[in-house]
């Protein structure tokens, strides 16, 4: 597992899922050592797909983004993940952050957005 004071990552293994919840906002090293410790665990298990838990603290930033779009993504992709999930809140308060994300995402992944991790495990259960 790894945990820092803006994200914690861990592997849901009911769901096959490497699970990230960000906590606040953060950029550069503090933003992409938690995504390639989720890639390492994606490596570890076979058709795990991402889950990021956004309703706490998740905002672009560009240099970030351009790390997703040239690193994360093929890396992921690689792993053997193909859904990625983003739990959002009620009022989708970073609708334009993660449409800004989810379109170069949806080229690779079939991305969607939840309001919980239950019914992150009730598309995979149908899948």
């Amino acid at each position: 597992m790894y945990n820092s004071k803006f994200c914690d990552v861990c592997y849901d293994e009911s769901n096959n899922v490497v699970f990230v919840k960000w906590k606040k906002f953060c950029c550069g090293e503090d933003y992409q050592a938690p995504l390639r410790y989720a890639i390492d665990l994606m490596e570890k298990h076979d058709n795990c797909h991402y889950v990021a838990d956004t309703r706490d603290g998740f905002e672009n930033d560009p240099e970030d983004t351009k790390w997703v779009f040239e690193r994360f993504i093929p890396q992921a992709y690689a792993a053997g993940c193909r859904y990625i999930f983003f739990i959002i809140d009620q009022n989708n308060s970073l609708k334009e952050e993660l449409e800004g994300q989810s379109v170069e995402l949806s080229r690779y992944f079939t991305v969607k957005a939840c309001y919980s991790m239950d019914e992150v495990s009730e598309i995979l259960r149908h899948d």
